[in-house]
């Protein structure tokens, strides 16, 4: 193989022209993504992988492989970024203290700065927006929690809201 070339996880053949060199320093200036380029590739985050299990293309080690490859548009574009399930596995197995959860929480921010994200995305933010909660309740969840002993809940927390809508525009640059 040509070493201008980089192979991706489908087995495309990506040219160096189309590799962008700053992606890595991009990702190490989000907030989660700081330490990406301690990772020596040693695979303990997949191996670890509860996620990889069942869904062979999410390899943490190949993702953050191909940030460091500068290979942002298949990074970003692909949906394994968002199948991580942030359930930390793979940070506290990493020799090297690489916080590999966090870079996927980074890279799914830029992701959706650029707009790429699943449509369940914008749909949580509205709810987020609207009533503050991804799980609206109710007053018959506020029985049932009643009848087992617990505290009602707030139906809604209407100061999620205008905190989201301070922070910059609920959903924007999201695919719909």
């Amino acid at each position: 193989m040509d070493p201008k070339e980089e192979t991706t996880a489908q087995g495309q053949i990506v040219e160096e022209g189309a590799l962008d060199a700053g992606f890595a320093t991009e990702v190490a200036a989000e907030p989660g993504g700081e330490g990406i380029r301690k990772c020596y590739a040693c695979g303990t985050c997949t191996a670890g992988c509860p996620v990889r299990r069942f869904h062979p293309v999410f390899n943490p080690r190949r993702i953050i492989r191909m940030v460091l490859l500068g290979m942002r548009d298949q990074v970003l574009k692909e949906p394994f970024v968002w199948v991580c399930a942030t359930c930390y596995t793979c940070q506290e197995r990493c020799p090297q203290g690489v916080r590999i959860a966090s870079i996927m929480t980074a890279l799914r921010n830029i992701a959706v700065r650029v707009g790429n994200m699943p449509e369940i995305v914008p749909m949580q933010m509205k709810l987020l927006t609207e009533k503050g909660t991804l799980y609206p309740l109710d007053e018959f969840d506020n029985k049932k929690r009643g009848k087992a002993g617990l505290p009602a809940l707030l139906l809604a927390h209407e100061d999620v809201g205008p905190l989201l809508q301070e922070s910059g525009k609920p959903g924007e640059g999201a695919k719909s």
